[in-house]
């Protein structure tokens, strides 16, 4: 099955992932080394299974590298600060839960407190 055949969410190999974007496959695994942020899943023999996230990166290092004129440092740099700037969700408070999450809570305390 081709990449372009494969609906939005489906992961790709990077054989998929080089057909659908016109990049080579070695560019894609030198990325990897260059982008801490570009890690797609490895599975057995080291097969690789980009993520809609790893592909919507890849497109955006491309674009940044042959469209706009940045560097490969400049790109680094970019991405780097845009994940200093990217706000880290709370571990254990309220704010890094789903909202369904915190009015499941809530009810479940409310329960709690009707029956004592």
């Amino acid at each position: 099955m081709a990449g372009s055949d494969k609906t939005a969410t489906a992961f790709r190999t990077i054989g998929e992932l080089a057909i659908e974007t016109g990049l080579p496959q070695h560019r894609l695994r030198y990325w990897e080394q260059r982008f801490p942020q570009l890690r797609p899943l490895q599975r057995a023999g080291q097969r690789r299974y980009y993520r809609p996230e790893d592909v919507a990166l890849v497109r955006r290092i491309h674009r940044l590298l042959n469209n706009e004129g940045y560097t490969i440092l400049g790109v680094q740099k970019l991405l780097a600060s845009e994940a200093a700037a990217k706000p880290k969700p709370a571990a254990a408070g309220a704010a890094g839960r789903s909202p369904l999450v915190q009015v499941r809570d809530r009810l479940s305390q409310a329960l709690v407190r009707d029956r004592s």
